[in-house]
Formats: structure tokens, sequence, C-alpha cells
């Protein structure tokens, strides 16, 4: 069961990657881009911790917090440079 599960997720996830990829490149306005490239880094957390599941190695979910965390401050950052400049 959990295996189905996770071809599942993989497809679910393999959708949001094709989604996310035509939004930042065909998106009309530069906020599109921004929020294509924060689903893709979210994506990318999602399968870090797929990974970490499917090889028993809890290290990986270190990555993935912490590549979480930077991918927050990032787009604040850039939600900050975007309103008003640094």
């Amino acid at each position: 069961m959990a295996d189905l599960l996770i071809q599942i997720s993989a497809v679910l996830v393999a959708g949001a990657i094709a989604c996310s990829l035509l939004r930042l490149t065909i998106g009309p306005t530069l906020i599109d881009r921004i929020v294509a490239l924060d689903v893709l880094t979210i994506v990318a957390i999602v399968l870090i911790v797929e990974y970490a599941h499917v090889s028993g190695r809890a290290a990986y979910l270190d990555v993935a917090l912490t590549y979480g965390l930077l991918s927050f401050v990032s787009v604040l950052a850039v939600a900050r440079y975007i309103e008003r400049g640094l």
C-alpha cells in the first residue's frame, strides 16, 4: 500500500513540476515567475522527503528543513525588493 502511495505522489509531483515550469516560462508578470519558482522549491523539498522515506535515512529530513527555511527567507527578500527595494 505504501508503495502505491509513493508512486501516486511521484506522479503528482511530476505534474506539479510540469505546471510550475510552464508558469515559469510563460508567466506574464515577475510575480508569477517568483511564485512558480517558489512552487518548484516546495516540490524539491517534497522530493527530498520522499527520498528520505524510501532510502530510510532521516538525515535528509534535516536537509529538507534547511532548504525550506532558506527558501522562505529568499522569497521574503525578493518580495521586499519588488515592493520597495533593498
